[in-house]
């Protein structure tokens, strides 16, 4: 069970036999009554979001979540085909688990399935990944004193905002929670 007082974004919890992790919080002490924690959750099955108010000290079930490490392999007809990186088993995922970070899914990068139970329902992504950029519009002299972006995408499918120095070829570090272009990846 979790207190109120023990919530952090990403907590797993169990509401009404669904389990939902935590997007966001607020502990809340009005001058005038008891305290409270306000939450925004967001449903493991469907990924529909939700606020809910809980009293301090109220207690929630933990969630029956757990991760596998896996590998992703590549998608055919049948799915997208990751690989368990302890015991070797294949597993096929439907696009609508991995809801919108199917655009971050190259082969051969790590993530961590969640499985309630033993039914899969979603896909933890790295925080950070590096991908080349396969297609953006070319540079104009002049472009860089306006410290403005371009859009570009990379070679999982993703568009992520850019500067306008990135070109294509390029290998760029993105920030799979956001969208968002981190820096150039220095050749090596």
């Amino acid at each position: 069970m979790w207190e109120t007082r023990q919530f952090r974004k990403g907590l797993k919890l169990e509401i009404d036999g669904v389990p939902f992790a935590v997007v966001d919080f607020q502990h809340v002490s009005p001058g005038k009554g008891s305290a409270f924690t306000r939450t925004k959750l967001r449903n493991l099955l469907n990924g529909n979001q939700t606020e809910k108010t809980f009293k301090s000290g109220d207690r929630v079930p933990k969630a029956d979540v757990t991760t596998r490490e896996m590998q992703y392999l590549y998608k055919d007809a049948a799915g997208y085909n990751f690989m368990d990186l302890n015991s070797y088993e294949a597993l096929i995922l439907d696009g609508a688990v991995l809801g919108e970070d199917v655009q971050f899914m190259k082969e051969q990068i790590t993530v961590h399935i969640m499985f309630w139970g033993e039914k899969p329902i979603g896909v933890e992504l790295p925080t950070f990944i590096e991908a080349k950029v396969v297609r953006t519009d070319p540079a104009f002299k002049g472009d860089t004193v306006s410290g403005g972006t371009k859009p570009a995408t990379i070679e999982s499918g993703a568009v992520v905002q850019v500067p306008f120095h990135i070109k294509e070829g390029d290998v760029i570090k993105v920030d799979t929670r956001e969208c968002m272009y981190l820096e150039k990846v220095k050749e090596s």
